[in-house]
């Protein structure tokens, strides 16, 4: 079933009030505890796919988090960092929110320092000088067909780590830092 854009979009507006007043199981939480957690993924510098199940229960499958690892390496160097398996739920959750299958497509997964400095000293801003993604545990993302308002209201809702929305740039900065936005 297909829930409306109109609907959806004042379910993520009004959502966060209702989502403030749960109980400490929170969304998130539930997303942790799912019988299975999968992830889909397309890289747009690398051009790669993956859909992997990385955790059944409580417990994360190792093979596949290597996998994600690699799959989110930074793809200026190669050099492969471990991503925070919290990330992953975190994805997931957004997902189950906007009540969608579709992958996410990444922009920016896992930072090597050099690499980060280099985009500081490059980009003129706009990068982190302590980026999460050097610690694996940000990520740049958009869904196609999911309007990015709608991407932002998603993750704004789960209250688990911060936001960044990037209109022009046409993604969501997701990480397991602290509650923010920008």
């Amino acid at each position: 079933m297909t829930i409306p854009c109109h609907a959806r979009r004042r379910f993520l507006r009004h959502g966060a009030a209702a989502v403030a007043t749960l109980p400490a199981f929170s969304l998130a939480a539930r997303a942790r505890t799912a019988p299975v957690r999968e992830l889909a993924l397309n890289h747009l510098h690398t051009r790669e796919r993956i859909e992997v199940v990385y955790a059944v229960g409580d417990s994360y499958v190792p093979e596949a988090l290597g996998s994600l690892d690699h799959f989110l390496r930074d793809h200026y160097s190669g050099a492969v960092g471990r991503i925070d398996p919290r990330l992953h739920d975190l994805l997931h959750a957004v997902r189950q929110v906007l009540g969608t299958e579709r992958p996410f497509h990444v922009i920016s997964g896992y930072r090597a320092p050099e690499t980060n400095a280099h985009l500081k000293a490059t980009r003129g801003g706009g990068v982190a000088t302590r980026s999460l993604h050097m610690e694996g545990r940000a990520i740049d993302v958009r869904i196609p067909g999911v309007p990015l308002e709608d991407l932002r209201d998603a993750a704004l809702s789960l209250q688990a780590g911060g936001v960044g929305y990037y209109p022009r740039e046409q993604f969501v900065h997701i990480d397991t830092g602290r509650v923010r936005r920008w």
